[in-house]
């Protein structure tokens, strides 16, 4: 491990790119834990608020590596990762010998060997170790990693790991993180269209909405994604927990991967289809919790409550 930059309580020096709805929570706690951390978001003025907390802000994700002992990234889709990884002023030209990546996106197995051979040509490693969880499991301190590539660069950084949640699962070589990341997510998308249909059908023969969800919520049916994604089928919050576009992406993975290894994925590919026809309606914008508009649109019943849509800038 290379000499180790000054910061807070002598700690290593943490980088970290992107900081969105989950990026800025896991940086929060990191920074709560004590680690200096500098940062790099593409739209600085969301960030100010870890500023605040202590967070130094790079003009670059290469100036966020340089110097850091490990550099976390979480990014929106693989065109985001390559924006920040590559080139001269990418996280992959500021990794210094030693370092490691940590990259946390959803994103394909591919682009992450692909990042690993550029890291290692500087003497870096790259780890990808996808979450499972939410900005809610963040903050809530239950997140869970799925960790691919060596075991010993893990332990190197399985601390700063912990910090940010709790269970950190190796689950093989590189690659195999985003694997089963995307393994995972296909399953939130059947989960919740499985989760409408019950609703749904037991709103038609009768039952109040709001009770139906209710009995559910404490039924065998109900997954901890669900707890929390299950009530916006009675009001849809203004900001998406995860929103149609992602979710969308993630199947789309998903779909790639079982053609590429000759896996029917027939679940997948309608609540594919349900997005698709969410985007249709103009729902783009709302969690994908909008696949029971959707069917209540299909059934002729009415959908969630929305809040008024946000104008301007």
């Amino acid at each position: 491990m290379r000499e180790q930059r000054g910061g807070t309580q002598g700690k290593v020096t943490l980088g970290f790119v992107g900081l969105g709805a989950m990026g800025s929570r896991m940086a929060k706690r990191l920074l709560d834990a004590g680690y200096p951390v500098v940062g790099y978001n593409r739209t600085p003025a969301k960030a100010r608020w870890l500023v605040e907390a202590g967070l130094r802000l790079a003009d670059s994700p290469r100036g966020a590596a340089e110097g850091s002992e490990v550099v976390f990234s979480m990014v929106t889709d693989t065109a985001a990762l390559r924006a920040v990884a590559l080139g001269p002023d990418g996280i992959v030209a500021g990794l210094g010998r030693g370092s490691t990546l940590v990259e946390m996106s959803t994103v394909s197995p591919a682009v992450v060997l692909e990042l690993a051979a550029l890291a290692e040509a500087r003497g870096a490693a790259l780890l990808d170790a996808p979450v499972s969880g939410s900005g809610v499991t963040v903050e809530q301190g239950t997140l869970s990693f799925m960790v691919g590539g060596d075991p010993a660069v893990l332990e190197r950084v399985r601390p700063y790991l912990l910090a940010i949640g709790p269970t950190v699962t190796q689950v093989g070589p590189l690659g195999f993180g985003k694997t089963m990341k995307i393994a995972i997510n296909l399953g939130l998308g059947a989960q919740f269209l499985a989760f409408s249909e019950t609703v749904l059908l037991a709103d038609r023969a009768g039952i109040p909405r709001e009770r139906a969800v209710e009995v559910a919520l404490k039924s065998a049916l109900a997954s901890p994604m669900l707890k929390y994604r299950g009530p916006l089928v009675l009001e849809m919050p203004a900001e998406p927990i995860f929103n149609v576009g992602l979710m969308q992406k993630d199947l789309e993975l998903a779909l790639e991967l079982g053609r590429s290894v000759g896996v029917s994925l027939p679940s997948v590919a309608l609540a594919h289809e349900m997005l698709t026809a969410a985007r249709g309606l103009g729902l783009a914008h709302f969690d994908f919790a909008v696949m029971f508009d959707v069917l209540a649109t299909m059934n002729g019943l009415p959908g969630s409550p929305k809040p008024p849509q946000r104008t301007g800038a």
